[in-house]
């Protein structure tokens, strides 16, 4: 055991300590660009929420600094290690508990993969709604943690809506069960939805149980091209305003829809823009028949509506590798704001303004139908500080349109200045008092948001 570590560690359970430099250089962040990290002591890799409590409550005795850990896809520096602290990885607390499809719940362990449990439960006829891009390796722990959405918000909502009920294990290392399996229930404070978002900052997330749905039909997609970004976005406000039930709108520029296509070999084509309008109601093939016209009034050059599972899936996996994609074209800073659905044309044409104005490529890509994009700025040495300047000033953008500094990636440690800006003054004081309430030390995350 590393020797910097206090001697109660060695009190820990066998194997929970990973203190091996070789392994711990891969904990030290995540996938975020331009945050702060460490090389922790060690990590601690617990097994069960006993485990989890000893942790807590060693790394309190000795005042060590605590970040939990999911999977590590996280864009916002969330869970990047800090100096002198440990990291807290829950990897290994990754089963499916148990499914209950008459109450429709699912009971999780952090660790678990989204998309397997999306997998497992569809095997029920049953469907957990949230699917971040990332669904394929982000993990349950990770998306309570953020508050993850992902490309079906628009119509079934973000993490939060579906998490019924957690077990958490606060920073003295008592373990605290909130919320309730019951449809209903209003029972004392809600602090189910106080710990979703919450970062690693109150507790740490052991047990979540989630909210599950009948699954849907398999969707329509609907596919339209423009000529240029602004008459999407126009597109894109117009469906948003006739109020469908639709199950997915996505938007992807002309150079998101170049570096995709560069990768995959799918032919996407040259337009200005795509976008992707999905439906999985009954009433599915009237919806998009309804898009299909204010697509074509906003000026769409090209429109077709498939059937064809097989293809929608294809089309929703080139929006997914959006961001891989643009990785490819060199180094890259990923932003994520989101402003009211009626203002997404006025974001759209004030990063077009933005990229003009300083020479970089910002790709854009996102959830255009509950207004969250997320503007990929490629960069190189001698424009690394052009592209903080663009970052900023997209951030300040969509607060000046009325929105917010995050839609679904969290503050991190990339944006908690943002936070300061966002939040209103006494707004700001609660949530400070809100969070020495839960760890009077600050040794849960610090440097994350507040």
């Amino acid at each position: 055991m590393d020797t910097a570590l206090p001697l109660s560690f060695r009190d820990l359970p066998q194997g929970v300590v990973i203190d091996d430099p070789d392994l711990l250089s891969s904990y030290a962040r995540d996938q975020s660009r331009f945050t702060d990290s460490a090389t922790p002591l060690a990590v601690l890799a617990p097994r069960t929420t006993d485990e989890v409590a000893a942790c807590v409550r060693t790394c309190r005795e000795a005042k060590i600094p605590v970040v939990t850990r999911g999977a590590g896809t996280g864009l916002s520096g969330g869970a990047n290690a800090v100096a002198n602290g440990v990291v807290l990885s829950l990897h290994r607390m990754n089963q499916i508990l148990f499914v209950d499809p008459v109450e429709r719940l699912a009971v999780v362990q952090p660790g678990v993969n989204t998309g397997e449990l999306r997998a497992a439960v569809a095997e029920q006829g049953l469907m957990y709604p949230p699917d971040p891009g990332s669904v394929a390796s982000c993990s349950i722990g990770g998306n309570v943690a953020t508050n993850a959405g992902g490309m079906c918000c628009v119509k079934y909502g973000v993490t939060r809506d579906f998490v019924e009920e957690l077990e958490v294990v606060l920073a003295d290392g008592r373990v605290m069960r909130t919320g309730t399996r019951t449809v209903k229930g209003v029972a004392g404070y809600d602090l189910t939805s106080l710990f979703v978002g919450s970062e690693g900052t109150l507790g740490i997330v052991t047990e979540v149980v989630v909210r599950l749905v009948p699954a849907p039909r398999p969707p329509l997609t609907l596919v339209a091209t423009f000529s240029d970004l602004t008459s999407a976005g126009t597109a894109v406000s117009a469906i948003s305003a006739a109020g469908f039930a639709l199950s997915a709108v996505e938007i992807l520029d002309r150079t998101t829809l170049q570096a995709v296509d560069a990768m995959t070999r799918m032919g996407l084509g040259d337009a200005a823009a795509m976008l992707l309008v999905q439906a999985d109601s009954d009433d599915a093939a009237s919806l998009l028949t309804e898009a299909e016209k204010l697509a074509e009034a906003a000026g769409a050059v090209d429109i077709a509506i498939s059937e064809d599972p097989a293809e929608a899936a294809m089309l929703m996996e080139a929006r997914r590798l959006a961001l891989p994609a643009l990785e490819r074209l060199g180094e890259w800073l990923l932003d994520d704001v989101c402003v009211p659905r009626g203002r997404v044309v006025e974001l759209i044409a004030a990063v077009e303004g933005i990229a003009a104005a300083t020479g970089l490529t910002i790709g854009v890509f996102g959830h255009a139908g509950d207004g969250n994009l997320h503007p990929t700025l490629n960069f190189d040495e001698a424009s690394r500080d052009a592209a903080l300047t663009a970052f900023d000033q997209i951030t300040e953008a969509a607060l000046a349109l009325g929105g917010t500094i995050t839609g679904e990636h969290g503050v991190g440690r990339l944006k908690a200045d943002w936070l300061i800006r966002e939040l209103d003054p006494v707004a700001l004081e609660l949530q400070r008092a809100l969070r020495r309430t839960f760890d009077p030390e600050c040794l849960l995350n610090p440097g994350v948001q507040l």
